[in-house]
């Protein structure tokens, strides 16, 4: 937090009346401040001898004004109107609240009489300032400004009579292109997408109305309702930007656009079908930060995650992540990849689609039409000379062949296939007519994943379990617990009680035992019970681990784990 030279006079006085810090430790971040000149609050921070929400409280002593926790104070919407979103970002200072006349602003500097003129001539009242810490403030920026307003005045300029699906022109698509409402809405939809961190924008024509939706953390929520009038135009303008036939709504279509977004470039995958009221659109929003993340941030524990760095360190061999379309599996295979990924090795990936594009990875994009599949792919990269192969997705017999064929013969093939837990994909390629001995050759280990939401730690409390989450909870751990963390909701996590999501994983290691059992036509049950003997932990474990360290919350678990572990 920056403070101004006035409070930095006196702060280490007070900061020594509270007992936050002692007399030689005060010296020393002076001694520091004068060496290098950094900011004093920001030395108290990284020494970590006093917090952010310390430094906001001392500061307001100092400015002579209150300090307002914007993780508890609901921030009102008809404040936010008073102010606009380019003002508050230029004085990084938020409008909280009406307040007997006066509109309250939480500031980084109340001291800047400027900001204060600017923010009262604006809001046409008087402005109350009060302290906040400004990583708070640009983080509430970024998450109460809305563009559903300025939406819907894009759209009020929209003409109704909409053209006709049948008539669609060189002027339409030249008007879909320029700087039109229709072009600046789309734009804002896709931005507070990315704001909201949303994977997923779904325009949907309704009876009645035109319904945008947005997925967060794994969850759809309503982000607005426009007029049905509107809804070929806003196709029209995605499929223009993706490349796609606007003249052909009856065929389901793909595509891809690239977009930036407060200076961040955004890739975005565009599917397209038809339907009873007309077309539908999903925008899959694929920000390369998330396919960037290390094996420790997907929610690798310590003990899973070095048996599955073992299995990535193999000279050859297949390793396959298993689990349903969304559950992560294609995050964890980038990832597992950029680990791999260095000068001595020759990585080649062949996908459908590329979603993330990497430097120093060969990627290939399947195109039937071009007579470009996975299997015919793979035939061609084996004369590339890789080290390190990704297969997107293993669909069929043909690929699996290939797949197995590549591991055996000198390289780490890694791909994903569509199985319940890590013994079931061993089984799904026996039901691609694969032989046993070629999967107890090829096969390192499967890895199977399922995602979870994180509880917000903003606002997580204690909260007593139900029954059923207690009684999981025991039979896994071994220990009684009542009481597990949910959020209870905030302006962090709009209100959910979560925020962001990570794996629960079941890591299955190929042992000689799993082999032999394996060649000799055991029972998936048999299988998993060795598993289980030779240490794999399942995902249900794995997530109450997760649970125990307040990570997610028992429901998340069983939402999503529970009914198959359950049954195996």
């Amino acid at each position: 937090m920056a403070l101004s030279s006035k409070v930095e006079k006196n702060l280490g006085l007070l900061l020594q009346k509270g007992g936050l810090i002692t007399a030689d430790q005060w010296r020393e971040v002076l001694a520091v401040y004068e060496a290098g000149g950094k900011d004093i609050s920001l030395i108290l921070e990284e020494q970590g001898l006093v917090s952010a929400r310390e430094l906001g409280i001392i500061a307001g002593m100092q400015h002579n004004v209150p300090f307002v926790d914007l993780k508890q104070q609901k921030i009102e919407p008809e404040a936010l109107k008073l102010i606009p979103e380019s003002m508050a970002r230029r004085y990084n200072a938020i409008p909280v609240a009406v307040v007997e006349g006066a509109l309250m602003v939480a500031m980084e500097d109340p001291w800047d009489l400027r900001a204060l003129d600017d923010l009262t001539a604006q809001a046409r009242m008087t402005v109350k300032p009060v302290e906040s810490i400004p990583s708070d403030i640009r983080e509430f920026i970024d998450h109460s400004y809305k563009v559903s307003s300025q939406i819907e005045q894009q759209i009020s300029s929209i003409p109704k009579q909409a053209p006709k699906p049948n008539a669609v022109s060189r002027r339409v698509a030249t008007d879909l292109a320029a700087d039109t409402p229709v072009v600046r809405a789309v734009d804002m939809i896709v931005e507070q997408a990315v704001k909201d961190r949303a994977s997923d924008v779904h325009i949907e024509a309704q009876e009645d109305r035109l319904r945008i939706r947005y997925r967060i953390d794994g969850i759809l929520h309503d982000a607005m309702s426009l007029p049905l009038s509107v809804h070929l135009s806003l196709v029209s303008r995605v499929k223009i930007l993706a490349g796609m036939n606007i003249a052909d709504r009856r065929r389901p279509q793909d595509g891809q656009f690239s977009t930036a977004v407060e200076g961040k470039k955004v890739d975005i995958r565009v599917a397209t079908s038809d339907t009873v009221h007309g077309e539908m659109v999903v925008l899959r929003i694929l920000d390369k930060s998330f396919a960037l993340l290390d094996l420790t941030e997907l929610g690798f524990l310590p003990d899973p995650l070095q048996k599955y760095r073992g299995m990535l360190s193999a000279p050859f061999g297949m390793i396959l992540l298993s689990g349903p379309t969304g559950s992560g599996k294609t995050t964890t295979l980038y990832s597992s990849v950029n680990q791999l990924n260095h000068d001595e090795q020759h990585i080649v990936t062949i996908e459908d689609p590329v979603e993330y594009r990497f430097n120093n990875i060969n990627q290939i994009q399947v195109n039937p039409s071009a007579g470009i599949t996975f299997a015919n792919g793979l035939r061609a990269l084996m004369r590339l000379d890789p080290d390190v192969i990704l297969v997107g997705e293993i669909r069929d017999r043909e690929t699996a062949e290939i797949a197995i064929q590549a591991s055996l013969t000198g390289h780490i093939v890694m791909s994903s296939i569509h199985a319940n837990d890590s013994v079931g994909a061993l089984f799904r390629l026996l039901d691609l007519g694969i032989e046993p001995f070629l999967i107890c050759s090829s096969i390192i280990g499967v890895v199977a994943q399922r995602m979870v939401r994180r509880v917000c730690n903003h606002c997580r409390r204690p909260v007593p379990g139900s029954l059923e989450e207690q009684a999981v909870y025991e039979r896994e751990m071994g220990a009684k617990r009542t009481e597990f963390f949910y959020g209870q909701g905030c302006n962090f996590c709009a209100n959910t009680g979560y925020r962001g999501r990570c794996g629960v994983f079941e890591i299955l290691a190929m042992s000689e035992e799993t082999r032999r059992m394996v060649l000799s036509g055991a029972s998936a049950g048999t299988i998993r019970a060795r598993a289980l003997q030779e240490g794999m932990a399942p995902m249900l474990r794995d997530g109450m681990l997760k649970v125990k360290q307040s990570v997610t919350s028992p429901y998340e678990v069983l939402r999503n784990v529970y009914s198959i572990a359950q049954g195996s």
